[in-house]
């Protein structure tokens, strides 16, 4: 993607959160992106929002500051470092309202042939799991990097 990121951005040891702030027309606002393991150890679940009062992620505020390409960019840059770590792990992802998931699905299939050269991207449908396709009506995405052959 061609899109300029956030690169003052804070990690953990373990990789597990993410931070960086998004700068726009209402200000610095803290971003967050946790991968969090479910149940099954292969699969993490990525989490993203701004950071509350409560030091929290809030998946569901409209922050507007005029920078959703390079914030979302940003958690794509976040996504691939947390990859090349983690090869083998498989992201869980979906938007928390079904807005955000169109906009992730649109993002997706935008840029579908280039991240497929990265990723399986696989979409969570109502009868199971299928490899994605621009306008497939979705749950959540599932990826994992294609290229797992080594290690950081």
């Amino acid at each position: 993607m061609k899109y300029e990121v956030y690169r003052d951005i804070g990690v953990t040891d373990d990789f597990s959160l993410f931070e960086f702030f998004s700068i726009g027309k209402n200000g610095d606002i803290l971003k967050r992106v946790t991968f969090t393991r479910t149940e099954d150890d292969r699969v993490y679940n990525l989490a993203f929002g701004d950071v509350d009062e409560a030091d929290e992620i809030d998946d569901y505020v409209v922050t507007d500051n005029g920078d959703r390409n390079k914030v979302l960019a940003t958690v794509a840059f976040i996504v691939e470092a947390y990859t090349r770590r983690f090869p083998d792990h498989w992201i869980l992802f979906r938007g928390s309202t079904q807005e955000r998931l169109r906009l992730y699905r649109m993002a997706v299939g935008l840029h579908l042939e280039e991240l497929s050269v990265l990723y399986e991207i696989w979409a969570l449908v109502d009868v199971g799991i299928v490899k994605f396709r621009k306008n497939l009506k979705i749950n959540a995405f599932l990826i994992r990097r294609k290229n797992r052959n080594f290690s950081i």
